[in-house]
């Protein structure tokens, strides 16, 4: 299928061509149409227009600036999100859970947001923030990871992979971004943890949960975590302190999806709706009262 007066497009091409004189001599001439920028052409995907004001990061923080809770900087445009994600590691590797609803302030906008990248078979990233911005500096990042196992023969390790976002998000400080991940792997130094935000911040730790619902989330995660978990306790508490965050916070909800990772990489262990959850659960509490 030809695309405005295109030659066919086939796949890799994006991949392929993109960054070499091929790609600007196919389509430097329908730039215009298709909103295909130099940038893009010439290898620099990570590139985007900044405002065109006296000091950007001034005015992207007066006007989007992200707070949290009940606070208010006085921007026009105020974030309004909630989310629970959570990562913690034990002896038989690593277990990340996250919900997958979506808000607006008070409106629910999404019950199925795909809260976890699959960045390759080794490494994983999670969402928590700006839906926009978590989503395309992701899967940025997961481009920059590619790249180097195209050219160096082998894969990026987390640690590395954490870095190059915490990097890029230290040099957009200040310009408005809403972003709170967790990045997570196996590599060959072992299992890996790292969470990154949108001020630069990057931590290195074997348990973090990151959201609207974390407060919760970590209520459930001190009282039962010990590294010496096995895979079947690990899952369940994964799974039950997403169930506690979404029961108590309004903005976590949807579906809970669930990621073990081990040394031969991720597995997705399940999908289950929080409601179902809920009633599992209370079906435990009773038969716990009754005996």
């Amino acid at each position: 299928m030809s695309m405005f007066g295109m030659e066919p497009l086939v796949i890799g091409d994006d991949i392929l061509d993109i960054g070499s004189r091929k790609a600007v001599d196919r389509y430097c001439g329908n730039k215009a149409q298709i909103g295909l920028s130099q940038d893009l052409l010439m290898g620099r995907p990570g590139a985007f227009d900044v405002p065109n004001v006296k000091d950007p990061a001034l005015y992207c923080s007066s006007h989007f600036r992200s707070t949290c809770g009940t606070g208010d900087a006085g921007q026009e445009i105020k974030f309004a999100k909630g989310t629970t994600t959570l990562a913690f590691k034990f002896n038989g590797g690593i277990i990340v859970s996250v919900d997958s609803r979506a808000t607006q302030g008070n409106y629910i906008s999404s019950q199925t947001v795909k809260k976890v990248i699959e960045m390759n078979p080794y490494l994983l990233g999670t969402m928590a923030g700006g839906a926009a911005d978590c989503s395309y500096w992701e899967r940025r990042l997961n481009l920059q990871c590619r790249m180097y196992e195209l050219r160096n023969g082998r894969r990026i390790t987390v640690a590395a992979a954490s870095k190059l976002l915490a990097g890029t998000m230290a040099s957009y400080r200040g310009y408005g971004l809403s972003m709170g991940t967790m990045i997570t792997g196996w590599d060959e130094t072992g299992p890996q943890l790292y969470y990154v935000d949108d001020d630069g911040t990057r931590l290195k730790g074997k348990m973090f949960s990151v959201g609207s619902g974390s407060t919760f989330a970590y209520g459930v995660l001190d009282n039962y975590y010990r590294e010496d978990l096995t895979l079947e306790e690990a899952i369940d508490l994964g799974k039950r302190a997403i169930y506690h965050a979404t029961h108590r916070d309004a903005a976590s909800g949807g579906i809970n999806n669930l990621y073990h990772v081990t040394k031969d990489g991720w597995v997705k262990i399940h999908a289950i709706d929080v409601n179902d959850m809920h009633y599992e659960f209370e079906e435990e509490k009773r038969n716990e009262m009754s005996s």
